[in-house]
């Protein structure tokens, strides 16, 4: 029957394409702090959409790094009591770790302190500066005489001057969504040391985006006039209209010492502010790839260049992508972007992330409780489009809608059908019936809108496809009833292909579906004998294409237990270690939104929530250290009636010795946690942010063990 299926026009149809060269970017996740699921939005969404690339044979090479400079980095290095290269390698690891677990497949995942970055640093500044529009003037800043640093906004806080809200950042008021200058803010604080900031005058360098060659650049460059597609969504064009209208602002791209950065050339003591070299770190990275594969970097980069370069990014960093960025590349000589895309940002349960509440989700996290990380990849692709709207993770359709798909309609034709081929028929599939040749043909019309999908980063609606044909795939097998026909000798023929028929389509949907779970593909494949994944051509109707023989089926895939679920969130509701960087009420994966030191207040409780809390004045009859344990000491405390023993991870603070006698203050009625070194039976308070900490809880000596905090 494959001659009625395998049409020549059906092949034809596969290679009317045109090879494409792709260069991708994800924004560069900041080395100040862990990877959380909403970081994960943006790179499942990105290397979903270079898999298809892959997969339709284009040349494509997917690039990212860490973002690696800045204040935060400099002080989180510091107070850890390590060189700031240390603790960016270290943290490098951990991304990277995190990033390979959830099947992000990097061409080359990099640093933006590198050679290859600073040299691309000075390139393009200094080309700047030949055209003049880099300018120095004397600007007056705050300085925080007690650090003997300049302050960045985000580390300076007072009062609000438009509403008189407290504890406000130098730049916005996150009460009123005001924005001022650091100086307009009454009775301001350096969030660092706690002292009142002293007003000081410095030399600083401003890339001119005002000047009237830039602004007549972007305002074609942004509304698709340059370019032969827009290289903005609509959303994020109608955007950058308010900003012009607003009118564009000099940019200040250069910091004071101390500075963990690059030093700006003939200018000591001034380094690139972090967004200067962060997405010259797209080109840094590529420039390393193409060191190791010997590939033409200015066959990319070049301003004639016809390749195609795409950025995917948070819609909180479009300012920086489609202003600073093409101005930067523009008159630097460099090739601007193709497109850019910008998608939301991801809320749980219909909320902003929370700590308190568990749903501030590391990728570590998630991986560490055994969550498969393709449960996560194919719950985003369901709800992913090409916009910038946000994404709500409800962790309760997560169980349903993976369970429901994944398991009873994708993985279900696999087991039923290939039960009956191994059992019967040696692992040896059929030539396709005249039924299913129609049912494989079928999927044609799936796959070419699935394909347009992908390419549209209309995931969700690639999904609906493949469901849509997983649901025909089912439909044929319960209605012809292989289970029925197996108990019938004579029928053995008819059992054979209608299984085979079933499987065969299981393939073309795996294919369908490969960019999205790949690593359980990878195994569908490996079912068919097949060592390599294949490609997008291995859905042309050839039969030298098609699989014909099965290995023993191993499961593919298994259900999320609720109790699962249960599991992440109650593990993240105790994780209250200070965080390298704030709670997000975004995604702020950035430096521009990272240097939030002091962490927002957290979500309102009533009396009788905090009431549950028993909170016990505690005396610390013993400290020790607990082999194997960086960061934990084995407290034994006295609360009067009874001893607990409690694993704090206050080692980097205190010597054991400095606490043995001491009162503290701890949650008493905290479930056990069942750790590597034993049972922890509480929990000890402690402050800590990147001023310092942790800081054990002292009470005044009038307290006693025993006494209930109130």
């Amino acid at each position: 029957m494959w001659d009625n299926f395998a049409t020549q026009e059906n092949i034809e149809f596969r290679h009317m394409t045109t090879h494409r060269t792709i260069l991708v970017t994800s924004a560069l996740p900041y080395a100040n702090g862990p990877i959380h699921l909403g970081h994960l939005v943006e790179y499942i969404q990105t290397d979903i959409w270079v898999r298809f690339q892959k997969m339709r044979g284009n040349t494509c090479h997917y690039v990212c790094a860490d973002d690696t400079h800045g204040t935060p980095i400099m002080l989180r290095a510091e107070k850890e009591g390590i060189a700031p290269e240390e603790l960016i390698r270290r943290v490098h690891g951990e991304h990277l770790r995190d990033f390979t677990g959830f099947h992000i497949e990097f061409d080359n995942y990099y640093s933006t302190h590198s050679e290859e970055t600073r040299q691309l640093a000075e390139t393009i500044y200094g080309r700047l500066k030949e055209r003049k529009l880099i300018e120095d003037r004397s600007i007056e800043q705050y300085y925080d005489p007690v650090k003997e640093m300049f302050l960045p906004d985000r580390f300076i806080k007072g009062e609000c001057p438009k509403c008189h809200a407290k504890d406000q950042y130098g730049d916005s008021c996150e009460a009123c969504g005001a924005t001022y200058s650091p100086t307009d803010l009454i009775n301001p604080y350096s969030a660092v040391s706690g002292a009142a900031p002293v007003r000081k005058e410095s030399v600083h360098y401003f890339f001119k985006l005002s000047d009237s060659r830039c602004h007549d650049f972007l305002s074609k460059w942004t509304t698709g006039q340059l370019t032969p597609e827009p290289p903005l969504q609509t959303e994020a064009a109608n955007k950058m209209a308010e900003w012009f209208e607003a009118g564009l602002s000099d940019w200040d791209i250069s910091r004071d010492a101390p500075y963990f950065g690059f030093e700006i050339p003939d200018a000591p003591g001034k380094f690139f502010y972090v967004w200067l070299d962060a997405p010259i770190g797209y080109m840094g990275s590529f420039k390393n790839l193409c060191e190791r594969l010997n590939l033409d970097f200015d066959q990319y980069w070049n301003k004639d260049s016809s390749t195609e370069l795409y950025h995917f990014i948070g819609k909180d960093i479009l300012y920086f992508h489609a202003l600073f960025w093409p101005a930067m590349l523009e008159h630097s000589d460099f090739r601007t972007p193709t497109k850019i895309f910008a998608h939301g940002f991801l809320t749980v349960n219909g909320e902003k992330m929370s700590k308190s509440r568990g749903t501030f989700i590391t990728a570590e996290s998630y991986l560490q409780q055994g969550l498969n990380p393709e449960w996560l990849r194919y719950y985003y692709a369901c709800k992913l489009n090409g916009t910038m709207e946000d994404i709500d993770l409800n962790l309760e359709d997560f169980v349903a809608r993976v369970n429901s798909d994944l398991v009873g309609k994708y993985v279900n034709i696999a087991s039923r059908s290939a039960t009956f081929i191994q059992k019967y028929f040696d692992g040896r599939l059929d030539e396709p019936s005249e039924a299913g040749s129609t049912l494989l043909a079928a999927s044609i019309t799936h796959e070419e809108l699935i394909a347009e999908a992908y390419e549209a980063r209309e995931y969700g609606k690639a999904v609906r496809e493949a469901m849509s044909f997983a649901d025909q795939i089912n439909q044929y097998f319960d209605q012809n009833k292989p289970w029925e026909i197996a108990k019938d000798p004579t029928k053995r023929q008819l059992l054979h292909a209608i299984c085979s028929d079933c499987l065969r389509a299981f393939y073309r949907l795996t294919i369908f579906l490969a960019p999205i779970i790949p690593d359980t593909a990878r195994k569908a494949f490996a079912l068919f004998k097949i060592p390599d994944n294949p490609s997008w051509e291995d859905l042309d109707y050839r039969p030298v294409r098609a699989p014909k023989e099965l290995r023993e089926y191993q499961h593919l895939l298994t259900r999320i237990d609720p109790k699962q679920i249960e599991s992440l969130v109650e593990a993240n509701k105790h994780n209250l270690q200070a965080a390298a960087q704030p709670e997000p009420h975004s995604q702020q994966r950035h430096a521009e939104h990272q240097q939030h030191t002091i962490q927002p207040i957290a979500d309102t409780i009533s009396i009788d929530d905090f009431a549950k809390i028993d909170l016990r004045i505690a005396r610390i009859a013993k400290a020790e250290h607990v082999e194997g344990a960086d960061k934990l000491l084995k407290l034994t405390l006295d609360i009067g009636s009874e001893t607990r023993t409690v694993f704090a991870g206050i080692k980097s603070a205190y010597d054991p010795a400095q606490l043995e006698g001491k009162l503290t203050v701890m949650v008493a009625n905290l479930a056990p946690r069942k750790m590597k070194f034993g049972l922890s039976e509480g929990m000890v308070l402690a402050a800590s942010d990147e001023r310092g900490g942790p800081f054990v809880l002292i009470p005044d000596e009038g307290a006693q063990p025993g006494m209930r905090v109130k």
